[in-house]
């Protein structure tokens, strides 16, 4: 990946991040944390990865919200940064919070299962 392309995914996930907080006013999207960005090689394209905390109904709840706002936020993104060409954006649901978690809980419960064998 090309140092203009780290910029830019950088440029993108804190702008998208920023029009999320502030200008998208959809009471239905619930917490949601722009994890990353993701932009193609030709600029065209740009993946938007998001977190979002909750039952996996609340997850398709906000995802199908952002998959509708994806053309406010490539309108509002225009507003903001100056590109040449404007990237299509789609939001993908980032799960590695969520694996991370998971994998710390179960060296957590394999620390405390050794501790309950070597005090038996």
């Amino acid at each position: 990946m090309s140092t203009r392309q780290e910029k830019l995914n950088e440029l993108l996930r804190e702008e998208v991040s920023h029009i999320l907080r502030r200008e998208f006013k959809d009471p239905r999207l619930g917490f949601v944390t722009v994890t990353g960005a993701e932009i193609s090689p030709d600029l065209r394209h740009a993946k938007i990865f998001v977190s979002i905390m909750g039952s996996e109904e609340e997850k398709q709840r906000n995802m199908a919200v952002l998959k509708n706002a994806e053309s406010f936020t490539r309108q509002a993104l225009a507003k903001r940064v100056k590109m040449k060409i404007l990237p299509q954006i789609e939001f993908k649901l980032d799960t590695s919070v969520e694996r991370g978690v998971r994998i710390f809980e179960l060296l957590e419960q394999v620390k405390r299962e050794e501790g309950k064998k070597e005090g038996a």
